[in-house]
Parts: structure tokens; sequence; C-alpha cells
């Protein structure tokens, strides 16, 4: 036996022992209604971790779950959640939730560029969470959100400026 992930990939993780997924193991997972139903339990129990709250499953909608401001203290306070939170994103367009990863990136690029709570994870959401959506024309307008709202708009790094000013 092996150790088992809740968020498995196709690649190694800080967890030397885990062996990563097979392309075949991900369609089998995919195939299993049982197995994506436990994946959606998981991902929602991360999110209530988080002080998160998953709206909508058909869409993958979020909101703030009650308790989040003390969830948000610990995610200021703490980094390796942004590493599970990374994975958890990569996760999501494996197992063909890429609507989800949508959600929860503009989430984390709210509440860190517009409503500034989470300033600590501010930079893995720009250098990391944003790159994870497999949908290049989503990840484009995510960028472009992430601009509009980046402080100041001239230190923004992560899409060509002029690329940006025209978007749209």
């Amino acid at each position: 036996s092996f150790p088992f992930r809740l968020f498995p990939l196709r690649e190694h993780g800080m967890n030397w022992r885990a062996r990563p997924l097979t392309c075949q193991e991900i369609q089998a997972f995919r195939k299993s209604k049982e197995v994506m139903d436990r994946f959606i339990r998981a991902y929602k129990l991360m999110l209530g971790f988080y002080g998160i709250q998953l709206v909508n499953e058909e869409t993958g909608e979020l909101k703030r779950a009650e308790n989040w401001a003390e969830r948000f203290e610990n995610l200021n306070r703490f980094s390796h959640n942004n590493l599970r939170i990374t994975r958890i994103l990569k996760c999501l367009g494996e197992m063909g939730y890429e609507d989800y990863q949508v959600h929860l990136v503009k989430f984390f690029l709210t509440e860190t560029l517009v409503e500034e709570t989470l300033p600590n994870v501010k930079r893995s959401a720009l250098d990391y969470f944003l790159f994870t959506v497999r949908s290049k024309e989503k990840r484009r307008e995510l960028v472009h959100y992430a601009w509009q709202h980046f402080k100041p708009q001239s230190s923004f790094v992560w899409g060509p400026r002029d690329k940006l000013q025209k978007y749209r």
C-alpha cells in the first residue's frame, strides 16, 4: 500500500512517499461517481478550513463562510497553506473542475487585491494560483482582473501592459 493524498497530482509533492498519479488513474477517478463525490466533499472540507463556502456545486461559485475572519487569520499567518491551495487548484484541473479553479482563484484575487483581507496570500495568488488555471482564456481574464485591482498598476508584472490595456 502507498500513502494516498486527498488531492493527488501527476507530479511529486512534499511527501516523498506518495507517488504521482498516472493518466489512467485520473481517468478512472473521473469516471467514478463515488470518487468524484468524495473529491467534492474533500474540497468543501478544505474550503471550510480556509473560511470559504461552496455556494453552487454546478458552477463552483464561492463566498466567505461565517467563520471567515478567524480562518483568514490562519491563512495569513501560515504560508504552508499556500502550497496546499496550489495543490488543490492543480487537482481541480486534473479532475475536470476547471470552472472551480476559476472561482477559487478569483476569490483569492478579490480577497487579496480588492478586499485586502489576505495580504500574505497575495504573492502566491499572483505567482502560483493564477497560473494553475487550465483555460488560457479564463486565465487571461483573471490576469486582467488582477491587473485592474493591483496597486500600483505600474508595478504589475504578471502580464504585458500593452495587452492588458487593450484587453476586451
